[in-house]
């Protein structure tokens, strides 16, 4: 499984957040700059390994993504071992529908169909529902999965493109897009040179959970961070009063 997002774009212009500076010789930032243009990360993404494939561009339109989406994939694909022979049509198809049973959105599956080889998670932009795309996808063995309205944190692309950008960008001032392209870069070979590998319900999911097990019986004090072991007691508005 891979997953696919185009992050930014991102402004060439002083980035807030933490930097490394020496001691007493504090990061200033200009009260004035002037705005050198914009970059965007194209992201594929493995979660079972952690590596990234990506391209900082200046603009993502279906012209650029498209050709390098389907570089990137012809690439995976050939690092793949070759599907098992004999090759039931029958089981073949009954793999490709197994994936689209219970989805929102499904898209039409051509009459012959190739082994199914890669799932490719993506949100559902409409450029990434081109059906000369998807017949391309479908006939290379990959079956495109949509996040849903508002499921954008199903694809573990945007996750990765977060940690990605923070490295390249928090508390520095690129002067133009061509830097901003360069940081990126460098950073997504630096991620590579010793990946991580995502998992659903991994070390952050426990920490989180055992937070909310600190936390119970506890009760929030508005928005803020304080908790209280007793609900504080509040007057009743005269409409509540009024209806006891």
């Amino acid at each position: 499984m891979w997953c696919q997002d185009e992050a930014g774009p991102y402004q060439a212009i002083p980035q807030p957040g933490p930097s490394w500076q020496p001691a007493g010789r504090p990061a200033r930032r200009p009260h004035e700059y002037v705005r050198g243009g914009t970059a965007k990360l194209l992201t594929l993404f493995r979660p079972a390994t952690g590596e990234v494939r990506a391209r900082p561009v200046e603009r993502a339109p279906n012209s650029v993504l498209h050709p390098w989406l389907k570089r990137e994939l012809e690439a995976i694909l050939a690092a793949l071992p070759p599907p098992a022979a004999p090759i039931d049509p029958a089981a073949t198809r009954a793999a490709w529908e197994a994936w689209q049973a219970g989805l929102t959105g499904r898209f039409t599956l051509p009459a012959e169909l190739p082994p199914l080889r890669l799932l490719l998670v993506w949100d559902n932009l409409t450029g990434h529902k081109t059906p000369e795309l998807v017949r391309w996808l479908c006939a290379h063995g990959v079956m495109p999965l949509y996040t849903p309205l508002g499921g954008s944190w199903l694809n573990m692309a945007e996750s990765v493109q977060r940690i990605l950008v923070r490295r390249a960008l928090d508390g520095q001032h690129p002067r133009g897009a061509p830097e901003l392209m360069a940081w990126l870069g460098a950073t997504v070979r630096g991620w590579n040179a010793a990946p991580t590998p995502f998992a659903w319900g991994g070390k952050r999911r426990q920490r989180r959970w055992r937070a909310r097990q600190r936390r119970h019986r506890q009760h929030a004090l508005g928005g803020s961070g304080a908790l209280t072991h007793r609900p504080v007691p509040r007057r009743r508005s005269a409409y509540e009063r009024l209806c006891a």
